[in-house]
């Protein structure tokens, strides 16, 4: 069955719609549920491509943007002693910490592609995006943290956790494997003994019979 041109547009209409509210800064579209929610789930496979990333390659070897260099500068000479390895939502969050975080984000204003749009960042760069480990920041926020986590070597726990997982996992692949070589080589070394001992019983036999022929003859005569 063909699509009518009725149907088909309201749906396009609604699909154009979506792209250009997601065209739009994260404060531009106020607290409209549904555009929150495009915007959250935009935000959540953004975050799901990350963090597959630096779960399979080290992260001190990434790139994020063409200018992490610069971002990594500016950050650490305005935010020097921030804690990335955990951090404190109160540092990005409080009204103090939005002072002191938007001149820096202005910066990248034109350099940074999206630089203001709405991002997932973990607290603790050792666990995932879960619920309790996520908080909502701007792009360019979410850039200076991960690349100077990254470059800092803070990341790395995510690499090295999930690759020693895949590492006991084949090593229990293979102590398996080798367990049911094992089983085999028993089971034919019993089906060897059983056949032997068939063997020896029907040799005694014939012996036996031999004997009672031999018997009878020497009474025979």
């Amino acid at each position: 069955m063909e699509t009518t041109s009725g149907t088909a547009e309201p749906v396009s209409g609604e699909l154009a719609s979506v792209a250009h509210a997601l065209s739009l800064p994260a404060e531009s579209y106020g607290n409209d549920p549904d555009i929150e929610m495009a915007w959250a789930m935009k935000a959540m496979q953004h975050a799901e491509v990350y963090y597959k990333l630096i779960s399979s390659v080290d992260p001190q070897f990434l790139k994020l943007t063409k200018v992490d260099d610069q971002i990594y500068s500016e950050f650490r000479e305005n935010f020097e002693k921030l804690r990335i390895d955990v951090l404190d939502p109160e540092e990005l969050k409080s009204e103090s910490a939005k002072e002191k975080w938007r001149p820096f984000c202005l910066k990248f204003d034109g350099i940074v592609e999206d630089f203001n749009y709405g991002t997932l960042l973990r607290l603790d760069c050792s666990q995932g995006y879960t619920e309790e480990n996520t908080i909502f920041a701007p792009r360019i926020q979410f850039l200076a943290i991960e690349i100077a986590r990254n470059r800092e070597g803070y990341n790395k726990a995510v690499y090295t956790s999930v690759h020693d997982k895949e590492e006991e996992k084949e090593e229990g692949n293979h102590g398996r494997e080798k367990g049911t070589d094992s089983g085999r080589a028993e089971e034919k070394g019993d089906i060897r003994e059983r056949e032997k001992t068939k063997t020896n019983k029907g040799e005694e036999k014939e012996k036996g019979a031999d004997k009672e022929i031999s018997k009878s003859g020497e009474t025979a005569l």
